[in-house]
C-alpha cells in the first residue's frame, strides 16, 4: 500500500492556533452566508406582502367609491322626488348593491390590513437578520485580522460578534 507523504517548505511550520482561527473565519462565512439569505427572503416577503396589500387597498377603495355611488343614486332619486315602480325598482337594487359593496368592503379592508402587518413582521424579522448579518461581517474581519497581526484579540473579539450576530439572527426565526 502507497504512503501519502505531505511536504511543507522547509522552515514552513503548523500553526495550531491559525488553524483554529481559519476554521473559525470559515464557520462565520457559512452561518453569515446563511443569514444573509434569509435576510434578503424575509426583505422580498415583506415587499410582496405590501404590494397585495396595496392592491387590496386599491381595491376596498373601488368598492367604497361603487357604494358612495349608490348613495348618491339614491339621494337623486330622494331630490326628484321620484315615485312610481320604476323609482321603487332602482332604490330596492341600490339598497341591495349597497349590502354587497359594504360587505366586500369589509372584507377587503380585513384582508388588507392582514397582508400590512404580514409586511410589518417581515420587516421586523429582516431588521433582525441585517443587525445579525452586520455583526457576523464583523466577526468575520476581526478574525481574519489574526492573519495581519497575529494577536489573539481579533479572533477572540471576532468570535463575540459572530456569537452575538448569530444570536440576534436567531430571533428573526422567533419572531413571526
Amino acid at each position: 500500500m502507497a504512503e501519502l507523504e505531505i511536504h511543507t517548505e522547509p522552515g514552513h511550520h503548523v500553526d495550531p492556533l491559525g488553524q483554529r482561527v481559519g476554521l473559525l473565519a470559515a464557520v462565520l462565512a457559512v452561518v453569515l452566508a446563511i443569514v444573509t439569505i434569509a435576510s434578503h427572503r424575509t426583505h422580498t416577503s415583506a415587499i410582496m406582502h405590501k404590494s397585495t396589500a396595496n392592491d387590496t387597498w386599491a381595491h376596498y377603495q373601488s368598492s367604497r367609491v361603487k357604494y358612495h355611488n349608490l348613495e348618491l343614486g339614491e339621494n337623486l332619486l330622494g331630490v326628484l322626488e321620484a315615485k312610481g315602480a320604476a323609482a321603487d325598482a332602482m332604490r330596492s337594487d341600490y339598497a341591495s348593491q349597497e349590502k354587497k359593496y359594504d360587505a366586500q368592503a369589509k372584507q377587503l379592508q380585513d384582508e388588507a390590513q392582514h397582508q400590512d402587518d404580514l409586511a410589518e413582521s417581515d420587516e421586523t424579522r429582516g431588521l433582525r437578520y441585517d443587525i445579525g448579518e452586520g455583526l457576523l461581517e464583523i466577526g468575520l474581519v476581526l478574525s481574519s485580522l489574526f492573519f495581519i497581526s497575529k494577536k489573539t484579540m481579533f479572533p477572540l473579539m471576532g468570535l463575540i460578534a459572530g456569537v452575538a450576530g448569530s444570536a440576534i439572527a436567531l430571533t428573526g426565526l422567533i419572531l413571526k
